[in-house]
C-alpha cells in the first residue's frame, strides 16, 4: 500500500479518524492495565524540533517506548533544516534510518516537503497552519466524556491560529458543529474555512464565526481557548493583550454557556490572560485529560500510519 502521512487533518477521512480513535482507546485501555503491545517493535521515530515543547516530546517519546520502538530527539541545532541542510536532503537521510518522521516546525510548507520527499510516514506535530495531533487528542477526549459525537457543539474563543484551524477541519470532517469567535483581523485563514465548509457539506457538520463571545457559547457543550500569542509571535504579545482581553474565558463567560459546559485548552496556558485560574481549575475542566490523550492519540496515529504505509 502507498505510504500515508498526517500533514493536515484533511489528509484523513471520517472513517479513518474513527479508526484512529478506536486504536487509541484500545491502546489507552491496555496501557492502564499494564499491557504494552509491541506494535512498532524495533521501529525508530525521528523527532524533528524547530520549536520547543513539553507535551509533544514527552508523549511521542513515551508512545514509541510503549509500542516497542525507539524515538530520537533532534534539536534545531542538530539539523539546521532549510539552512545547514535542505529539507530534501534531510528527508532522504532520515528515510534510510527511521520508520516514522515527526516534525514540529514553523512553516507548513516544511512538513509538506518532508512528506513529499520521505518514503516513510511523516507526522505534522505542529506548524504555523495546523496542529493535527492536538486536535485528534482533543476530540478523543470529547469522545471519552460524551460517549459519542452526536450533536456535539464546540466554541473556540481566541486567535484563529493553528490549533483553531485543525479543530475547524476535524469538527467539520466528522459532522460536529464548531463556532469560532475571534477579534476582527484574527480570523482563521479563508482557505481553511472554505475547505471546512466543503467537508461540513458532506458530513452534516457546520462552521460558524462570530465576534461576540457570549453568542459563541450560549448553546455549546465545550468552550476551548488557546494562548493569544503563539510561538514566533512573542513581540506581539503585549499589543495582543489589549485586543484579546474581551475574549478571555472567565467565570462570567462560562455563566453564559449551558451548565456543565466542558472547558478545554491545549496548554501551555497563560493563566490570567486567555483563561482564569477559577475556570481552568474548575470541575468542568478537561485540559489535563486532553494533555494525557496526546500520548494515546499519537500512539493511535503512528500505528495507523505504519499499518497503511507498506514500509517496515
Amino acid at each position: 500500500m502507498a505510504k500515508r502521512d498526517l500533514v493536515s487533518i484533511a489528509d484523513l477521512t471520517a472513517d479513518e479518524v474513527h479508526e484512529i480513535f478506536r486504536i487509541s482507546r484500545d491502546l489507552k485501555d491496555k496501557t492502564r492495565k499494564g499491557i504494552f503491545p509491541a506494535l512498532l517493535d524495533k521501529q525508530a521515530l525521528a523527532m524533528l524540533f524547530m520549536k520547543p515543547s513539553l507535551r509533544t516530546r514527552c508523549t511521542f517519546e513515551i508512545g514509541m517506548f510503549h509500542l516497542g520502538g525507539h524515538a530520537v530527539y533532534l534539536a534545531p541545532s542538530d539539523i539546521g533544516m532549510g539552512k545547514r541542510e535542505s529539507v530534501y536532503d534531510v528527508a532522504k537521510n532520515l528515510e534510510r534510518w527511521f520508520g516514522i518522521v515527526m516534525a514540529r516546525v514553523f512553516e507548513h510548507q516544511t512538513v509538506v516537503e518532508l512528506a513529499r520527499h520521505c518514503s516513510v510516514p511523516v507526522i505534522n506535530a505542529l506548524c504555523d497552519t495546523e496542529h493535527p495531533c492536538q486536535a485528534m487528542a482533543d476530540f478523543l477526549t470529547v469522545l471519552e466524556h460524551r460517549g459519542s459525537f452526536d450533536g456535539f457543539r464546540l466554541a473556540y474563543i481566541g486567535d484563529g491560529n493553528n490549533i483553531c484551524q485543525s479543530l475547524i477541519l476535524l469538527s467539520c470532517l466528522i459532522g460536529t458543529h464548531i463556532t469560532v469567535c475571534t477579534p476582527k483581523g484574527y480570523e482563521p485563514q479563508e482557505a481553511i474555512v472554505r475547505r471546512a465548509r466543503n467537508l461540513a457539506g458532506k458530513s452534516g457538520g457546520s462552521y460558524r464565526h462570530t465576534y461576540d463571545p457570549r453568542d459563541a457559547v450560549h448553546d455549546v457543550h465545550a468552550i476551548y481557548t488557546d494562548v493569544w500569542a503563539s510561538m514566533g509571535q512573542e513581540s506581539e504579545a503585549e499589543a495582543r493583550k489589549a485586543v484579546f482581553m474581551p475574549f478571555q474565558v472567565n467565570s462570567d463567560l462560562v455563566k453564559a454557556a449551558p451548565g456543565g459546559v466542558m472547558i478545554m485548552h491545549d496548554l501551555p496556558a497563560h493563566r490570567g490572560e486567555e483563561i482564569t485560574d477559577d475556570v481552568i481549575d474548575s470541575p468542568n475542566s478537561i485540559v489535563f485529560d486532553q494533555a494525557e490523550n496526546r500520548l494515546h492519540a499519537q500512539k493511535g496515529i503512528m500505528v495507523f500510519l505504519k499499518g497503511r504505509s507498506g514500509k517496515s
